[in-house]
């Protein structure tokens, strides 16, 4: 009867789009995120060297999903959702996570009071801390084949953690979707040939990866953000960008020569085919690379500027940003 009536119903286009908005809805997170809308059901790549803060960035985007919008009066500005964060970097620190949501809570409580003078840490709000922390969902994976094993339990967990809280998943945050890559690559030689078995290669486990994670998407609609690590870094893209300054060519082939350089050096493609096709956005995170590209808050603190570039969709400039606990704020 439901299929019946799925086929036989009628609706406007008004209704459609208020279903669809409510059922995949778009989030608006901080930098370098805030130039695209980003919707549930997005799988999203933040690409840089390391270190260029994209487990910080992924911190802070996870806060704002598990703060509630409001809690006793006081706007936080949160979504109040759970947040699955699967590490396989494994050097997540909990401690500092812990750190940044304490910042976040007393510095909306200060300014709901007017009081940003205050220093003391009445301000704090551990009940709505430990509510918080209650919707950051942590794992760690130390091989493919325990990140394979996650993926394919993910869903009991998950509808667990739904039924218990009463809320929904709105991230799944990957840090770092690489880290195995070149583990798995080496070990390619030493797997067994037998006809009668799937080979476990690289290609394969990626594959697998890929099909478990959108049967996730199916039933726990969500926004999937994963970290990657570049080959190179800054250094060697700078001295790409210095030999291609010394070539002659015009001054507008010369500054797109130099775009091109950064962006080929810094972002050097080594995932599967499969991988790359599944990621629907791709942001590019780089450090600064001189001192002016430093700000001065204040008199003993020199805070350093993070640029972040749009690859897909490419929207040809870059944004600065600066990274503090107490959340990510544009550079002008």
């Amino acid at each position: 009867m439901e299929v019946r009536g799925w086929i036989d119903g009628d609706e406007s286009g008004r209704e459609m789009l208020s279903r669809l908005l409510t059922d995949r809805p778009y989030m608006h997170l901080p930098p370098p995120f805030h130039k695209l809308p980003v919707r549930v059901g997005n799988v999203v790549e933040l690409v840089g060297p390391s270190p260029s803060a994209k487990t910080t960035i992924l911190m802070h985007s996870a806060i704002d999903c598990i703060l509630p919008q409001f809690w006793n009066g006081v706007h936080y500005g949160g979504f109040g959702h759970l947040v699955f964060f699967i590490d396989l970097d494994c050097r997540f620190d909990v401690l500092r996570l812990s750190h940044m949501l304490k910042n976040r809570i007393i510095l909306a409580n200060r300014s709901s009071n007017c009081n940003a003078e205050s220093k003391s840490n009445t301000d704090y709000d551990e009940e709505l801390f430990l509510a918080s922390m209650k919707r950051f969902i942590y794992i760690r994976c130390y091989d493919s084949f325990e990140f394979l094993a996650t993926l394919k339990t993910l869903h009991h967990q998950l509808q667990k953690e739904k039924d218990a809280q009463g809320i929904r998943l709105n991230f799944m945050m990957i840090d770092s979707i690489g880290a195995f890559h070149w583990t798995d690559r080496s070990s390619m030689s030493l797997n067994c040939q037998d006809n009668n078995r799937k080979s476990i290669s690289l290609q394969n486990v990626t594959i697998t990866v890929v099909e478990e994670i959108k049967k996730l998407l199916l039933v726990h609609p969500m926004i999937v953000i994963a970290t990657k690590a570049t080959i190179l870094g800054n250094r060697y893209a700078a001295n790409e960008v210095k030999w291609n300054l010394k070539r002659p060519h015009s001054m507008d082939s010369a500054a797109s020569s130099v775009t091109n350089s950064m962006q080929q050096f810094l972002h050097r493609e080594y995932m599967p085919l499969v991988w790359q096709s599944f990621v629907t956005l791709r942001v590019l995170i780089r450090t600064a690379g001189s001192a002016d590209d430093h700000i001065v808050t204040d008199k003993n603190c020199n805070k350093c500027v993070y640029f972040s570039e749009w690859l897909l969709p490419s929207l040809g400039f870059a944004d600065k940003f600066v990274v503090e606990d107490a959340g990510i704020f544009c550079a002008s």
